[in-house]
């Protein structure tokens, strides 16, 4: 048996919806909020690395390192800000976050 596009954008869309039902079904802790987006990111990745592959193309895989480096970034502040929230309220719980200070 071999693995054919059609698995591995399966494999993608399965990722993908897992992480949208994460995002929807969780939305008291912004740890798994950032989780559910990163796998997200990695669904979409599959799909240009697998449409990559077998169009023999390399457009998708270099394109891929932009989204990664993104993501780094995405993740390091995204964590730096948790950290401050939760240095000041003591809590990282999306219901106690209704209010925007400068």
């Amino acid at each position: 048996m071999t693995l054919t596009l059609g698995h591995f954008l399966s494999l993608g869309a399965m990722l993908f919806a897992l992480s949208v039902v994460g995002i929807f079904l969780n939305r008291r802790n912004l740890i798994v909020l950032l989780m559910a987006i990163e796998l997200m990111l990695l669904a979409v990745n599959t799909n240009f690395i697998a449409f990559s592959y077998f169009l023999h193309d390399l457009h998708g895989q270099v394109f891929v390192f932009f989204i990664l480096t993104v993501a780094a970034a995405e993740s390091a502040i995204g964590l730096a800000i948790l950290v401050l929230i939760f240095r000041n309220k003591s809590s990282i719980s999306v219901d106690e976050l209704n209010t925007l200070q400068g």
